[in-house]
């Protein structure tokens, strides 16, 4: 079997994402080869779609953000919860955040954000497996994208409101329908440059807040 690093590197080339150029990551610049790559080769062992190797629009948003206000970070332990390929948790650490910890379920993500924190001279942990219903050790938990249909929205709402009762949670949504309407404080909103690829035009409209606890 290919070797998990060698297939990252391999499937991407190293760019900038639009929002944060002051970034570099292993991306991957058309959705259709390596999607049917990582079909092909690794699908029977459980591998995830390749979500981690693109920039989304929400963890953009929070990386933009951490970038432009660093002291919100700023010496802070901070969880990147479904990391992707670590964007937003890259961002933390550049703004001077005490300890970060990239969280996915994908070993791949994992490996992508390994590789990505490298690249940008940071020092990030992995953590794999599903944390979903554990209480976060952190002071800051970010998430971006999440949302993206009505069940994973069920089961993961109610848990980081919870977590919010103990720790900030921020979350980044590109507009998707199940995202929450209340109990939340937007911190920036931004339209960010995407392909129709992944989604459904060229830009989406990505909002940062901060989630609420449940009364």
């Amino acid at each position: 079997m290919t070797d998990p690093a060698d297939f990252v590197t391999g499937s991407t080339i190293i760019e900038r994402p639009p929002l944060t150029p002051e970034i570099r990551l292993h991306l991957a610049t058309e959705i259709t080869p390596i999607w049917q790559a990582t079909e092909d080769h690794l699908a029977r062992v459980g591998v995830e779609p390749p979500f981690w190797a693109f920039a989304w629009p929400g963890s953009q948003v929070l990386a933009r953000y951490v970038l432009d206000h660093p002291e919100t970070v700023h010496g802070r332990r901070v969880l990147d919860f479904a990391c992707g390929n670590g964007l937003a948790g890259i961002a933390c650490a550049i703004a001077g955040a005490a300890h970060v910890c990239a969280n996915d379920i994908d070993s791949l993500a994992l490996v992508a954000t390994r590789l990505n924190a490298a690249l940008n001279d940071v020092d990030i942990e992995t953590r794999s497996g599903d944390i979903v219903g554990l209480q976060p050790n952190c002071d800051l938990l970010i998430c971006g994208d999440v949302c993206y249909n009505q069940p994973m929205a069920d089961l993961l709402l109610p848990w980081l409101r919870r977590c919010a009762a103990s720790c900030e949670v921020w979350m980044a949504d590109p507009g998707r329908p199940y995202a929450p309407q209340t109990g939340v404080a937007p911190l920036m909103m931004v339209d960010v440059p995407t392909t129709r690829e992944l989604e459904d035009g060229t830009s989406r409209t990505t909002t940062l807040y901060r989630l609420m606890p449940d009364a």
